[in-house]
């Protein structure tokens, strides 16, 4: 009852908050070269003009506001970035313009934290633009420590879902008030009742979360980031005068407090972002706590040990850098407060303190949620090894992860239990997918296992990650879907139809995180494609027993060659086939789905036997169907404890991991434990 009251009282205040109408044109933006090369990003900086005005605003803590946007993944956070960038004077070169990593354009998703900079009345605004899914939670984690605020973006025809709820949760954890912006309000199925309604489901997330008085006072905007404009007021289609981004820029500088820090004080600052330049060497990015930096500045790296501080590194600084829009100037000096990039130190990484020579006190360092699942990446031993890749051993694959371990806190890197094999530990397998998708395009040959769950043990009693998952789906799949996840241990917490939808039903579970492996693509098999579903981690949870039987077994060459379409079209009726003739095999290699649940070995390089009698029906055309080609993240949800995944430049084969048909029989009946 205080909740709805409190509810009603902050709603009836916003709506008689005068707002100006006569506002101020922004400042020129500073630059608007696009981003040189890069090798280069940080070498050549076009904007020297510019960095008078950068350094004059990141000296005064006053005229910076340092905000990150925050959102369930596809509710406009990036497309809001661009329009941002835009209505400040960017030259933005396409659409998603922060989306710099090619993997991020091909999937349409944010993959990593990017940070930047614009100017506006006077002020100083550091944009954080970061990760939706929570895969990539760590890079939500690790930046939002840099902000005083954050504007919470939802759908608002969707509503706040699992991932907003984990990426408010995060938010409030560190004390920030965010603005709620209701995204895509343009939509046809979205009403004025609509958005009340997501707003009273997004207040109730904020109470649910433990949110302060405070921040329970958040105001509210009505925004089209498609069409460029946001409002203070319900609107669908606002006047020509007012199609801009101007009401949420105002509304950042006056909710999202300057950062309180000291110009007088010794510089420190926290790594939060790392990369490397291939002139610079480590470009360390981080908010400066207190104190002023300098190029030339003597300063060092400190970190927190089991034993203590311990002082990594001595140097100074060599390059200042600021993201300015979509390019990078450099810099003379920058103030406490601000966000900034440094070369100069070689060996701190994240979490890292860099300071003066004077200061030896480390700043706290930030807390990730653990790990929830694992992979063991080793050497491809196949006999199709070496054909296609460049980094062929452990070693190069050794270096190559603990560099990633290095840049992505998210991700822990330990030996595994044979030699040149590698225990990488993720927050999901659309993370650990990425990270191999990454490594093929570098030139690497990997042999992968399948995903193992990090369960965890209290007081004696076995404990597993529990995710939370919304599903939408049409009526007709909703019994299907059900079925399936009730065999992988899902339960069902709420059942409803959809708002502003007909014949849809919106489902809310818990389930395993083991369960939902490989889930991904037999949901959208079972819903012809119309279904959503997302997911979240919840907590850990006790262990729910063995999940019901989710896969069928495997059709298992014993052949070496070349695949024959006169052998796959006498085995099309023992299964679904992975592959098509021509295509080469070797044993113990998979090559389809058999349609029982036990495994049934193959021949699928026999060969049609030539006589010198010509007969009727010796030369019939082969028609077969269509294979199933398996992508990365099929096969990684695919494959079961006793398989593995080859990955190489150019293909990605499911196996065995004994490829002799005996020791799979000797290893089948060896008694576990």
């Amino acid at each position: 009852m205080a909740g709805l009251l409190l509810r009603g009282l902050r709603s009836a205040s916003r709506k008689n908050l005068p707002f100006p109408s006569t506002l101020l044109s922004p400042l020129p933006f500073p630059s608007s070269r696009p981003p040189p090369p890069p090798l280069r990003l940080f070498s050549t900086a076009a904007a020297r003009a510019s960095a008078a005005d950068a350094t004059g605003s990141s000296l005064d803590p006053s005229r910076l506001r340092n905000v990150a946007v925050i959102a369930h993944v596809d509710h406009g956070k990036t497309t809001l970035m661009d329009r941002l960038l835009r209505q400040c004077g960017a030259d933005i070169p396409h659409e998603r313009a922060l989306d710099s990593i090619s993997l991020e354009r091909e999937r349409g998703i944010t993959i990593a934290s990017k940070v930047t900079s614009i100017s506006w009345k006077d002020n100083e605004l550091n944009m954080v633009d970061t990760p939706g899914h929570a895969d990539f939670g760590g890079e939500v984690e690790r930046v939002v420590g840099m902000v005083e605020g954050a504007v919470l973006v939802v759908d608002a025809g969707e509503g706040p879902l699992a991932q907003t709820k984990f990426v408010l949760a995060k938010a409030l954890k560190y004390g920030l008030r965010p603005i709620l912006l209701l995204n895509k309000v343009d939509r046809p199925a979205v009403s004025e009742e609509t958005c009340d309604e997501v707003e009273s489901l997004v207040f109730d997330l904020f109470a649910n979360l433990g949110a302060t008085e405070e921040q329970l006072d958040f105001p509210v905007l009505y925004a089209s980031a498609k069409e460029g404009w946001a409002s203070l007021t319900f609107t669908k289609n606002p006047a020509d005068d007012a199609r801009n981004m101007s009401p949420l820029l105002d509304t950042i500088i006056r909710h999202v407090p300057p950062p309180s820090a000291s110009l007088e004080a010794p510089f420190q600052m926290l790594v939060s972002m790392m990369e490397r330049d291939f002139y610079l060497g480590r470009i360390l990015t981080g908010r400066i706590s207190s104190g002023a930096l300098h190029i030339g500045d003597k300063i060092h790296g400190l970190r927190h040990t089991d034993n203590g501080l311990e002082k990594i590194e001595e140097g100074k600084v060599t390059k200042l850098m600021k993201k300015k829009g979509t390019s990078v100037v450099m810099i003379d000096s920058a103030g406490a407060g601000d966000i900034i990039s440094m070369a100069g130190l070689m060996n701190p990484s994240i979490g890292h303190t860099v300071a003066n020579v004077e200061v030896m006190t480390a700043l706290p360092t930030v807390e990730l949620d653990p790990p929830t699942i694992s992979m063991t990446f080793g050497v491809n031993d196949s006999p199709l090894a070496g054909r296609d890749g460049i980094h062929l051993t452990g070693g190069k694959i050794g270096d190559r992860l603990t560099a990633e371990a290095e840049t992505n806190l998210a991700i822990n890197v330990r030996p595994g239990a044979l030699s040149d094999s590698y225990e990488v530990q993720g927050r999901g397998e659309l993370q650990l997918g990425i990270l191999i998708e990454n490594m093929r395009r570098e030139g690497f040959e990997l042999s992968i296992s399948p995903p193992r769950v990090m369960y965890k043990t209290e007081n004696g009693e076995k404990l597993e990650p529990i995710e939370e998952v919304t599903v939408e789906v049409n009526d007709e799949h909703v019994g299907l879907v059900m079925e399936a996840l009730s065999h992988r241990r899902g339960e069902v917490i709420d059942m409803g139809p959809v708002p502003g939808s007909n014949g849809r039903t919106r489902l809310s579970l818990t389930c395993p995180s083991r369960g939902l492996v490989g889930y991904k693509t037999v949901f959208s098999s079972d819903t012809r494609g119309t279904g959503f579903m997302h997911r979240a981690f919840s907590s850990y949870s006790k262990y729910r027993g063995l999940l019901g039987n989710v896969r069928k077994g495997v059709l298992v060459s014993v052949g070496n060659g070349i695949i024959t379409a006169h052998a796959l079209m006498s085995l099309e009726a023992r299964g679904t086939l992975f592959v098509s003739p021509g295509m080469e095999t070797y044993e113990g290699m998979i090559v389809g789905e058999h349609s029982r649940d036990t495994d049934l070995d193959i021949n699928p390089v026999r060969t049609k036997e030539l006589t010198n009698i010509r007969a009727p029906g010796k030369d019939e055309n082969v028609k077969l169907t269509p294979p199933r080609m398996i992508s990365l993240e099929e096969a990684i949800g695919y494959v079961a404890s006793d398989e593995l995944i080859e990955v190489t430049p150019k293909a990605v084969r499911l196996r065995k991991r004994y490829l002799d048909a005996n020791k799979r029989k000797m290893m089948r009946n060896k008694p576990k434990d």
